[in-house]
């Protein structure tokens, strides 16, 4: 008889969705699998595209989850001085199998002292503001440190959701899974990371990304205040 696993991804407004959606679609083709999306009332909650996600049940309703994941997108920027948010979080990883994230939602993390002298991973464009808040920063694609799992940025969650399904359960499910959703990516251009990305594409998402990255280490400034 196959275990079931209760799965909960956090949703916020100005989420990433992919960041959500592909860990989403990894936890839910797990056989028995409870998957809740989070927020703090069961509203439409605007995404940073046209998608708007309804959450299926709120901070305060959400059971105890074996596995907990925090997805990223500027939106994680509110999220960083959210006590509600922060200690919703922090209870649920004291009973949780697992704590996860997807891109910046590792900063989520840290700013709730979740990931106090362990390694992460986060988008590429974020890595200076983990050792702000007492994490070490993992170039991985996926980086597990005891029960720990986070990944890189946004397209780095499906990676994230097989990871997690093979610590869970093994690799066997976590493969059927991939197979299930034909994971076999061939990507048509060799630009997905700052090693391998034409400097001038790097230069152009930089300058557009300096204002934002900007105001984000001034909110994980504070944030590293809040937890010394």
């Amino acid at each position: 008889m196959s275990q079931s696993f209760k799965f909960g991804l956090l949703v916020f407004p100005r989420i990433t969705q992919l960041d959500m959606t592909g860990p989403l679609q990894v936890f839910s083709s797990l056989p028995g699998a409870e998957v809740h999306l989070i927020w703090k009332r069961i509203e439409p909650v605007p995404s940073d595209t046209v998608l708007a996600i309804m959450p299926t049940t709120t901070v305060v309703d959400c059971p105890q989850l074996d596995v907990i994941c925090v997805p990223g997108g500027y939106g994680t920027d509110d999220l960083l001085s959210d006590d509600e948010i922060l200690g919703f979080l922090r209870r649920q990883a004291e009973k949780a199998r697992f704590v996860t994230s997807v891109c910046t939602g590792s900063i989520v993390l840290a700013a709730a002292g979740l990931l106090k002298d362990y390694r992460a991973a986060t988008h590429w464009s974020a890595v200076d503001a983990l050792p702000m808040l007492g994490a070490t920063i993992s170039r991985e694609r996926v980086c597990i440190d005891r029960n720990r799992i986070t990944g890189g940025g946004v397209t780095a969650g499906i990676d994230l959701g097989l990871t997690v399904v093979s610590e869970l359960v093994d690799r066997r499910a976590a493969e059927a899974i991939q197979l299930r959703l034909e994971y076999n990516p061939a990507p048509p251009f060799n630009a997905g990371s700052p090693e391998t990305a034409p400097p001038e594409v790097v230069d152009l998402l930089l300058n557009r990304m300096k204002v934002p990255r900007q105001h984000r280490l001034a909110l994980v400034g504070e944030a590293a205040a809040r937890l010394r």
